[in-house]
């Protein structure tokens, strides 16, 4: 009776690697990502820069496409891509992060895995190269969802991330946005709002082979910022949010308006509980809700079916998608 027992359970357990084996090569993956929403004047953008952003987002997409498609996992595919945006000066996270009031670098990041509804957050990093990865170790080697300033970096060393001085974050176009707003700032006023001093967030999406969904975002926060002001980028369900019940979202933007929102997770909970599409849910949040607030900004997002959605009530969102099915693009204007 024994040897027999042993085979059912071994032709049980092939046949289960056969299944999984087949799923992952006919498995459908999905990959959204942005660079930062805004009001912004074509013409203000040259030829160049215009080309030199869409090559960076192409760039960002072929890396997690290769993840994704050679059946990785859509956490490692959210971090690569995120990493990408990080270390490119192009955009507000990473080497290209603002300054904030005290003329430093203070980077906000967060991921969140949709299968175990794990997530990470960290906040005032400056010296951590990468925060993404710092919020993935929080996420995965801590019992803590978020973390902040030294404590943050001194368990991002801890667990063998790079560390980089603080001049490493340096940009010249960043730092002459900061002198501008210090020559500009006795002319405004409490609530003061300008669009140019939190653009470039990034962040991506992913669906992998096996239906797992993660949602990554990263940022250098805003120009001038002060009193060690946090926005929604690293705030799980206000800036970031992943759920394989619904969909992962990460979103840019004025970050008060989404915080006080909760903008990623009202658009899955629109989806979870109120039977909305994806599309219905971003549209309703960001066209509709922020509209009425006067906030601007976007989200990319995907759903349990690989559905992708790039809303924003802005000019403009750097952003990029494709899927298994050979779709792809990357664009910044309508």
């Amino acid at each position: 009776m024994i040897q027999p027992i042993k085979r059912g359970f071994l032709s049980a357990f092939l046949i289960l690697l056969i299944s999984v084996a087949v799923a992952q090569e006919n498995g459908k993956y999905a990959l959204v990502i942005h660079g930062g929403a805004g009001n912004i004047a074509r013409e203000s953008i040259s030829e160049q820069q215009e080309e030199e952003y869409l090559n960076k987002l192409a760039e960002a997409l072929k890396i997690g496409e290769e993840i994704l498609s050679g059946g990785g996992s859509s956490l490692d595919a959210v971090e690569a891509v995120v990493k990408v945006l990080e270390d490119s000066p192009l955009f507000n996270a990473g080497k290209g992060a603002v300054f904030n009031i005290e003329g430093k670098n203070e980077l906000d990041a967060s991921i969140m895995c949709g299968r175990t509804h794990n997530a990470g957050a960290v906040t005032g990093l400056t010296t951590i190269k990468n925060p993404i990865s710092a919020a993935r170790v929080v996420m995965e080697n801590s019992p803590h969802v978020f973390l902040s300033g030294k404590g943050a970096e001194t368990f991002a060393y801890e667990n063998g991330l790079e560390v980089v001085d603080p001049g490493y974050f340096f940009d010249q176009r960043r730092w002459d946005q900061y002198r501008q707003h210090i020559r500009d700032n006795v002319n405004r006023r409490r609530g003061y709002r300008d669009e140019n001093l939190k653009l470039g967030t990034v962040g991506a999406v992913a669906l992998d082979m096996e239906g797992n969904i993660a949602a990554a975002t990263s940022t250098g926060g805003m120009t001038g910022k002060r009193y060690g002001r946090i926005g929604d980028s690293p705030i799980i369900g206000a800036g970031n949010y992943a759920s394989n019940l619904s969909c992962g979202v990460s979103a840019t933007g004025h970050g008060e308006f989404f915080i006080r929102n909760m903008v990623a997770y009202d658009i899955a909970a629109r989806m979870h509980y109120g039977g909305q599409s994806l599309q219905d849910a971003a549209r309703e949040v960001i066209n509709v809700n922020l509209v009425e607030q006067d906030a601007n900004g976007g989200i990319i997002a995907i759903d349990k079916d690989g559905n992708i959605v790039m809303e924003f009530n802005t000019t403009a969102m750097f952003r990029g998608s494709l899927t298994s099915e050979g779709e792809r693009e990357v664009r910044i204007f309508e």
